[in-house]
C-alpha cells in the first residue's frame, strides 16, 4: 500500500458574497488566493457567461489548481482548492473568504489517494 498523499483538496461552498458575474475580478481574487497559499501560478482561464449568468474560471498552479463556478441567480459559488508541496490550501481558502465575503461558507477537506490497493 502506498503512503503517497498528493496534497490538500478543499471543496468550498459559498452562499451570497461578491463578484459572481465579474470574471476579471474573480481571476484577480483567485490569483491572490494562490499567492496567499504560497503557490506558483502557471496560467489562468476565466469565462463570463452572457447576460451575467455566472463565471467559470481556473488558475493552474505548479502545485495543482484553484477553480470557481458561480451561479449568481442562486447567489452560490463552488470553489475548489487543490495544492501539493509546501503550498497551504487553508491560507487560500481564508483569502477567498475575505475577498468574496460570503454570507455562508462551508469547507470540506477531501482525502485523496484513500482507497484499498489490490494485493500483489
Amino acid at each position: 500500500m502506498s503512503d503517497f498523499v498528493p496534497g490538500t483538496h478543499l471543496l468550498i461552498d459559498h452562499r451570497g458574497g461578491r463578484y459572481g458575474t465579474d470574471a476579471e475580478k474573480l481571476e484577480e481574487i483567485l490569483r491572490g488566493a494562490a499567492e496567499a497559499a504560497g503557490a506558483t501560478v502557471l496560467s489562468a482561464h476565466f469565462h463570463g457567461f452572457p447576460d451575467h449568468a455566472g463565471v467559470t474560471g481556473m488558475v493552474i498552479l505548479a502545485e495543482s489548481h484553484i477553480s470557481i463556478h458561480t451561479w449568481p441567480e442562486h447567489q452560490y459559488a463552488a470553489l475548489d482548492v487543490f495544492v501539493c508541496g509546501q503550498a497551504n490550501a487553508q491560507k487560500a481558502a481564508d483569502y477567498l473568504a475575505r475577498a468574496l465575503l460570503p454570507d455562508w461558507s462551508k469547507v470540506t477537506a477531501v482525502q485523496r489517494n484513500h482507497f484499498s490497493h489490490p494485493s500483489t
